[in-house]
């Protein structure tokens, strides 16, 4: 017994080592084992086949028809065999550098991707023999992968309103764009001002299209005038001759009378054209000053009142008074409410005077600096402005007209020499019987017209007449000039004496008006308040 007891674990340990070398030789080399017969199961033998449940041999386990376990399992039944959804596929390619952030898979989920995806996934709804024509537009657009819906669907009761009052917003607006236009070019009647540019006198009445749309155009064109066209329709007031100067004299302000520039170290600076003061004072004796810029009159105040203390210039003019034109500032002198034939304007540039070239002297611009040649421009034209006054020509616009395109201070100073040249022939032969000397040579001789009342008899200030003076051998031009000169000089000694006082009493009496404004508003503004409470 006891040699059968040791036998038995040593085969065991024996078989054991068998297979334990077999499953080795397996991993290492691969091969299927031999296994000894005697390790062999047959599968379908009735020694490995295990016991039978009694139920499922009798098949009495199938639950009963219509029975609710019989449900139950249906149920799950078909719950098991649904089919998984598809396990994505794997990404191929290099894996994203996630060192700059997450990148993002906007374009694979709802991009080309995904429409590519989606293409692939969507089954085809054409069958075998189907004619590809007969596939209705939704179906195209599948196809290409545009995503078509219906809008409505996804609009609130909210979004609804809001279009509804948008398109009320819109039918309103094209109703009153088609009423203002209707109304605008109705017929005049006899209560409206007619405007005369624009407008023919036929086209006042009637409902043609032509008509009308004239109409239209000249109301149209008399609104936009409250934006381009001077503030007021006479820019200076009403003056009898008798006590004015019969000539007006507009003047520019920048690049004629003065410069502005601006440095980093200075800031804004001014500079005083030379001889302003000289020119301003000399001709304001014949003519009425206005100085009339392109710049608002607030800004350029400061500047005219240290320009000219002492008021020589009667009317200064800002942007408020210029006409827009195209883009620029036109200076018109048809608003200034004084006769063209006898207004002279000066500036630097042509197109402030296109609407009156005629009579216009277009000056070159200053730079500011006082050693430049062309500073004494300005200067230089005090003799033809003084003669032009002095000799009294009924109109200034066929005189400057003879001297288009021709510098009108060395011109006039020629035409001068030639005057003087024929008075002193006429003066050395006086004695002889030629004829005696004339006014109206030496005027045609200057290029101004003379009027016919004109004579040699004509009285001077000083109480001295122009004979007189031709028998001195004083041509009519140095008369004149002694007569101006002799003006200029009372002007500069009342200004010696009495300018300071001048200035003082204006600074007072402004003063006493900005104290009497103060108290009048103050009154006022008592009164107001007293009456609201009570």
């Amino acid at each position: 017994m006891a040699s059968a007891g040791a036998a038995m674990p040593a085969a065991a340990n024996a078989k054991s080592q068998a297979e334990d070398a077999v499953r080795a030789k397996t991993s290492i080399d691969g091969t299927r084992p031999d296994l000894d017969a005697t390790t062999r199961q047959d599968p379908l033998s009735s020694e490995a086949t295990p016991n039978e449940p009694e139920a499922q041999r009798l098949n009495t386990d199938e639950p009963a028809a219509d029975s609710l376990r019989g449900q139950v399992q249906d149920t799950q039944a078909q719950a098991e065999n649904t089919p998984s959804p598809p396990e994505p596929e794997a990404a191929s390619g290099p894996l994203p550098d996630l060192r700059q952030g997450i990148p993002s898979t906007f374009d694979m989920e709802f991009g080309q991707g995904k429409q590519d995806q989606m293409r692939q996934e969507r089954p085809s709804k054409q069958t075998e023999g189907m004619d590809p024509s007969s596939t209705t537009p939704s179906d195209r657009r599948g196809e290409s992968g545009d995503r078509s819906y219906d809008r409505s669907a996804y609009e609130t009761s909210l979004d609804r309103r809001r279009a509804q009052m948008a398109n009320w917003l819109y039918a309103g607006i094209l109703f009153s764009i088609m009423s203002g236009t209707f109304y605008l070019a109705r017929p005049f009647n006899a209560r409206e001002e007619v405007p005369t540019e624009g407008l023919n006198p036929a086209d006042i009445e009637g409902w043609a299209p032509v008509k009308m749309l004239a109409r239209l155009r000249a109301r149209m064109g008399s609104q936009m005038g409250y934006y381009t066209e001077p503030t007021f329709p006479k820019l200076l007031p009403e003056i009898p001759e008798s006590q004015r100067p019969p000539y007006t004299l507009v003047l520019s302000l920048e690049d004629l009378l003065i410069y502005n520039a601006w440095d980093r170290e200075h800031g804004y600076r001014t500079a005083k054209r030379p001889g302003i003061d000289y020119f301003i004072r000399y001709l304001s004796q014949y003519y009425e000053l206005v100085l009339f810029t392109t710049a608002p009159l607030s800004i350029a105040d400061p500047i005219i009142k240290k320009l000219d203390p002492y008021h020589f210039i009667m009317w200064p003019l800002g942007r408020e008074a210029t006409k827009y034109v195209n883009g620029s500032y036109v200076k018109d002198l048809s608003y200034l409410n004084r006769p063209l034939s006898k207004t002279i304007i000066i500036d630097t540039q042509a197109g402030h005077v296109q609407n009156q070239p005629e009579n216009a002297i277009i000056l070159p611009k200053w730079t500011g600096d006082a050693k430049d040649p062309r500073a004494a421009d300005l200067v230089r034209l005090i003799p033809f402005l003084e003669n032009l006054a002095a000799m009294g020509s009924e109109d200034v616009r066929p005189v400057l007209k003879s001297f288009e395109g021709k510098e009108i201070s060395s011109e006039f100073a020629a035409r001068e020499a030639e005057a003087r040249r024929i008075f002193n022939e006429q003066f050395a032969a006086q004695q002889s019987r030629r004829p005696k000397l004339s006014l109206g040579s030496f005027a045609g001789a200057l290029g101004v017209k003379s009027t016919p009342g004109m004579s040699g008899g004509m009285v001077l200030a000083d109480g001295q007449t122009v004979a007189e003076g031709f028998a001195k051998g004083k041509m009519l031009s140095d008369q004149i000039r002694e007569q101006g000169v002799k003006q200029y000089q009372a002007i500069e000694k009342q200004i010696q004496e009495h300018g300071a006082q001048w200035l003082k009493e204006e600074e007072e009496e402004m003063k006493r008006l900005t104290e009497q404004g103060m108290l009048d508003m103050k009154k006022n503004a008592t009164s107001w308040f007293g009456g609201a409470s009570k």
